[in-house]
């Protein structure tokens, strides 16, 4: 939590509809052991002053960096800027013996021996969160949209709800957790989950109750900002968007860009079309969809909010393929979705590349060393 308690709301910022940005936690890697080592300090004390797009930042713990973008219009300028920021950050941790990847566990690291980084809002999330917060050492992508305005932004939030399972089986990419093989697609969830404060936000569709909501929550002494909620989907008032946070880091930022791409599309589509108005019963079944696809990617099972139509995610998410295509198009994203698409026809994402690689190498070490590889942009994955 903050020292600083917001009573108020930040007022929703002007923000162009639909444009994008994102947000990368990435594992520091030893250059010798593979494993996770404490040296954002270092990362970061080499990027100062570095001429790139966005910006770089720690988080909770030391073996962990944070890249973000700037504001993104399309996908060729997020990939741009994605792989800018990229290039630096290797060439740096190049120079310090280190590597950087992407994944949303690291495969064989264990919490209790990580460091909080030393910054007052890490070491207060450590005294309140006590463990959690070093097994928070997981990494995620967070996507940003541009909203006109609060209540569309809230309106599609809600509406979004319906396909958090397809962010999650595209992005899936952690499927081992201290040297074990989890059986998920997406176990860093799992990690997510235990905070109180995660899950779905509340349903609210008027930034007039929202702030009411959030009157309610300061009062009760839960939460003293926007920081404290760990929620799948949250309001960004500063920014003017909407924040997806479920997604794990994916091993490329090729892959980053065209998920981001995919839920700008997707964005474009609901906002356009509305398709379906939201309604607080789409949350009954929002449990049960989001948790198959972290176990099984896109074999999972998702049910249709407002209905008891159940389908496969992969199938889903080729279906919904073909219903933005035209708004994908419009956006300068027809590649990315032709390259999604074709991942998806193929069951593969980052978590099935990460298990053919430990079936072709037999060891966690080469696998973490071909993702820190992948990462910078001289290898490519094994399918």
């Amino acid at each position: 939590m903050n020292n600083e308690i917001e009573n108020e709301l930040p007022e929703f910022s002007k923000s162009d509809a639909l444009t994008i940005g994102i947000e990368l936690e990435l594992q520091i890697i030893g250059g010798q052991d593979y494993n996770l080592i404490g040296a954002a300090p270092d990362l970061l004390r080499e990027m100062k002053g570095r001429v790139h797009p966005g910006d770089v930042k720690p988080e909770i713990t030391d073996s962990m960096i944070e890249l973000s973008t700037d504001i993104c219009r399309d996908y060729k300028d997020a990939l741009t800027q994605l792989r800018s920021i990229r290039n630096e950050l290797v060439h740096q941790a190049d120079r310090l013996g280190i590597g950087l990847s992407g994944g949303g566990t690291h495969p064989f690291q264990h919490w209790g021996k990580q460091a909080i980084f030393d910054a007052p809002r890490f070491h207060l999330l450590s005294q309140l969160y006590g463990y959690l917060a070093k097994q928070f050492t997981i990494f995620g992508q967070h996507v940003h949209i541009g909203c006109a305005c609060p209540d569309r932004a809230l309106w599609l939030l809600h509406a979004f709800n319906r396909y958090i399972p397809h962010l999650i089986a595209l992005s899936a990419s952690s499927p081992f957790v201290q040297g074990i093989d989890t059986g998920f697609q997406s176990a860093r969830l799992n990690s997510v989950f235990a905070f109180p404060l995660s899950g779905r936000a509340p349903f609210v569709l008027s930034w007039d109750d929202f702030n009411t909501y959030y009157r309610k929550m300061i009062a009760t002494g839960v939460v003293k900002s926007m920081k404290d909620f760990y929620w799948d989907i949250r309001p960004k008032p500063e920014f003017g968007t909407i924040e997806l946070r479920v997604m794990d880091t994916p091993r490329t930022v090729e892959r980053a860009a065209q998920i981001a791409a995919y839920a700008q599309a997707l964005a474009r589509y609901l906002l356009e079309e509305r398709p379906t108005e939201p309604r607080e019963d789409d949350y009954l079944v929002y449990t049960f969809n989001r948790f198959q696809a972290c176990r099984f990617g896109y074999d999972g099972t998702l049910v249709i909010p407002g209905s008891a139509e159940q389908r496969n995610i992969g199938d889903d998410i080729i279906r919904t393929m073909a219903v933005i295509e035209v708004h994908a198009y419009d956006l300068g994203a027809t590649e990315a979705l032709n390259l999604l698409r074709t991942e998806v026809l193929q069951s593969r994402n980052g978590a099935s590349e990460i298990r053919a690689s430990y079936a072709s190498e037999g060891a966690l070490e080469e696998v973490v060393r071909q993702s820190s590889e992948l990462w910078a942009g001289r290898l490519e994955p094994l399918s």
